[in-house]
């Protein structure tokens, strides 16, 4: 029952991730997705525009919290981890 929760909560996290990468991307961007992402790519951008999306993990993260979600909340967390190792993999290499 834990494992699946903190799955749960891990999953959430991937797409808050992900869906808040390409909100922004829409909002701030005057290119598409594609676009946005290939020039991030050539200017060593892609571990900003991460970190970027990565705010919405505090929503679904003390959203989780408020509703005594503690499991599903540090799924979240382990998912803001490794997207925080993903962006140091990109910084560095």
């Amino acid at each position: 029952m834990v494992k699946k929760e903190i799955l749960i909560g891990f999953i959430v996290g991937i797409i808050a991730n992900t869906f808040g990468t390409l909100l922004y991307i829409v909002i701030f961007s005057d290119f598409g997705i594609a676009e946005t992402y290939n020039a991030a790519v050539e200017q060593g951008h892609v571990g900003s525009l991460l970190a970027l999306g990565a705010v919405l993990n505090l929503l679904a993260f003390f959203g989780f919290l408020k509703i005594k979600r503690d499991y599903r909340a540090r799924g979240v967390m382990i998912a803001t981890v490794m997207t925080a190792l993903l962006i140091l993999y990109y910084k560095l290499f």
